[in-house]
């Protein structure tokens, strides 16, 4: 892999381990816990960031179709630990493999983004992507906090 993408690889890793570590703090019968109506479970932020991961990396910049439901992701309940352990893992997977085939060159490569038909570059999605996971690493991280709160009432 090169030294560019290995370096993107490791803070897409680095977010999905603090990911980790803050879910540890909520028991497994409350990973659909919301601090509010207005807020998201970790479950759901988990499952959005994984899958937004995956349509970002594989469906725009590999051209490799996910499937994916955007709005079926804000609905994920009853997912245990292992399960959002194992989202982050595949995303993980994914994210390596999919850097493994990318050269620097490819940053300035434009795609169609397939919602809007408009073109975007390798660099915006990949920076996209990165931003987007980081700002739902600090929402898992707040909910987390939240939930240790005594008498929390959102």
């Amino acid at each position: 892999m090169i030294p560019f993408y290995e370096v993107l690889f490791d803070r897409f890793h680095n977010l999905h381990q603090e990911i980790r570590k803050a879910i540890e703090v909520i028991p497994e019968d409350s990973l659909d816990w919301k601090p509010n109506e207005a807020m998201n479970s970790v479950s759901v932020l988990i499952t959005h960031l994984t899958g937004a991961e995956r349509f970002l990396i594989g469906d725009i910049i590999m051209g490799e179709t996910s499937n994916r439901i955007r709005d079926a992701e804000f609905q994920a309940e009853g997912l245990s630990r292992d399960d959002l352990f194992r989202r982050l893992d595949e995303s993980d997977a994914y994210l390596k493999s999919a850097f493994e085939k990318l050269h620097l060159n490819d940053l300035e490569t434009l795609r169609v983004h397939p919602h809007h038909g408009r073109q975007i570059s390798v660099a915006w999605a990949l920076l996209h992507a990165l931003e987007h996971s980081a700002e739902h690493m600090g929402h898992v991280q707040l909910t987390a906090q939240l939930f240790q709160l005594p008498d929390w009432e959102g």
